[in-house]
C-alpha cells in the first residue's frame, strides 16, 4: 500500500500491471517497494518491467508497484515525501532538488547517452539552435528533465530564457501536435519516445540537437541517502534485479519476451505492436554507454560537473553544490553489473 499523499505532494496513480506478482508476493513473505517513474510509458522504464516480468526483483525478496505521476520534479518530491523507495528523476531536476536541501543520490545510469533533443516541424525554416532565438519552445512539463536539457542547449548558444527564448507547458503526445499546429510553438523539447509519438502521430518532427549534446545522460534510478545509509541492502537487492533486467532487455533473443512484459505494464502501448517494437529500439538504444568498460548503468563524473555548470550558468540554481559528488554513486551500478554477469 501506498501511503497517503501529504500535504501539497504529488498524485500518484497505478500504471496498469505494474505489479504482477499478486497475493503469490505476500505469501513469499516480499518486501512490498514502490517504484515512481516520470510518465506512465513502460518503455521509458523498460528494466524496471522486465525485472517484474521475469521474476528477478522476487528472487531478490521484493515485490514492486510502478507508480506515474507527472515529470521529475513530481518523482524527487514523492522520494522526499517517503511515497517511493525509488523513481527515475533526471540528472538537472535532482542537482536543483540537492541545492534545496533534497538529499536523493543517482545510483544508476539509465539514459546512458542523451534521450532528450530540441525538434521542429520538418518542415520548419529553422535549422539550428539559433533559429529559436525569439521563439517559443514547447515542453511536456514545466519542471521535467528536458527542460533543464533545453535551457543547457539554450545557454550553450548564448541565449537566456525569458530574455532571448520561452518555454510553454504543452504536455506531450496530442496536446504538443496541436501546440504546433496552432502555432503555439516553433520547438519542442522531447524524449526519444516524445518524438517517436509526434511522428506516429501525422506530425514529423526533426532534431536540430547539437551533437556534442549526446554526452549529456538523461533519466537515472534514484533513491535517498537516507535509504543507502539505513537500508543499504534494499538499494543492492533493487540494484541487483534491475541491472538484471536490463541486461536481459539487451539481447535480441529475449525480444519476444520483452515485449510482452511492456504491454503487460503498460497495454495502451502495446497495442500497436510495431510501433511499441519502434520506440523500444529507440529507447534501449539509448541506454547502452558509449564506453562500455564499466559496464550497464556507470555515470561520468566530467557530465555531472558540466550539467552542474550548466544549471547555474541558466540560473536554476544560485551556485555550485558543496558536494557534487554527493548527488551520485556508481557503487550500486558495479554490484548490478556484477549480478547481470557484467
Amino acid at each position: 500500500m501506498m501511503p497517503p499523499a501529504s500535504a501539497g505532494g504529488p498524485s500518484l496513480s497505478a500504471v496498469p500491471a505494474a505489479s504482477l506478482m499478486g497475493t503469490s508476493a505476500l505469501a513469499q513473505g516480499l518486501r512490498d517497494i514502490t517504484f515512481v517513474q516520470p510518465s506512465p510509458s513502460a518503455i521509458n522504464s523498460f528494466p524496471v518491467f522486465v525485472a517484474i516480468g521475469e521474476g528477478y526483483f522476487e528472487e531478490d525478496g521484493l515485490n514492486v508497484t510502478v507508480e506515474a505521476i507527472n515529470g521529475s520534479g513530481a518523482v524527487l518530491q514523492a522520494l522526499s515525501a517517503g511515497q517511493a523507495h525509488f523513481g527515475r528523476p533526471g540528472p538537472g531536476p535532482l542537482i536543483a532538488a540537492r541545492s534545496r536541501g533534497v538529499d536523493a543520490v543517482h545510483i544508476y545510469n539509465v539514459a546512458a547517452r542523451s534521450n532528450f533533443g530540441i525538434a521542429v516541424q520538418q518542415d520548419s525554416d529553422i535549422q539550428d539552435i539559433e533559429g529559436l532565438r525569439g521563439k517559443v519552445i514547447g515542453t511536456g512539463t514545466a519542471d521535467g528533465a528536458e527542460v533543464g536539457f533545453a535551457r543547457n542547449v539554450m545557454s550553450s548558444a548564448g541565449m537566456v530564457e525569458g530574455t532571448d527564448y520561452e518555454f510553454l507547458t504543452v504536455g506531450d503526445g496530442g496536446p504538443a501536435t496541436a501546440a504546433f499546429l496552432n502555432g503555439e510553438i516553433s520547438a519542442y523539447s522531447a524524449s526519444t519516445a516524445d518524438t517517436a509519438i509526434l511522428n506516429q502521430r501525422g506530425m514529423p518532427v526533426r532534431d536540430i540537437t547539437p551533437a556534442e549534446f549526446g554526452r549529456f545522460f538523461g533519466n537515472g534510478i534514484a533513491t535517498m541517502a537516507e535509504t543507502i545509509e539505513n537500508d543499504r541492502a534494499l538499494v543492492e537487492a533493487w540494484s541487483r534485479a534491475f541491472a538484471r533486467g536490463h541486461a536481459f532487455a539487451l539481447d535480441d533473443a529475449n525480444r519476444e519476451a520483452v515485449l510482452k512484459h511492456l504491454a503487460d505494464g503498460n497495454p495502451q502501448e502495446g497495442e500497436d505492436k510495431e510501433f511499441q517494437s519502434a520506440l523500444f529500439d529507440a529507447v534501449r538504444s539509448k541506454t547502452i554507454p558509449t564506453e562500455m568498460s564499466n559496464g550497464l548503468g556507470w555515470y561520468p563524473a566530467e557530465v555531472w560537473a558540466e550539467w552542474q555548470d550548466a544549471l547555474v550558468a541558466g540560473g536554476e540554481i544560485p551556485a555550485p553544490l558543496d558536494d557534487l559528488d554527493a548527488v551520485w554513486t556508481n557503487e550500486f551500478a558495479a554490484i548490478g553489473n556484477e549480478a547481470a554477469g557484467g
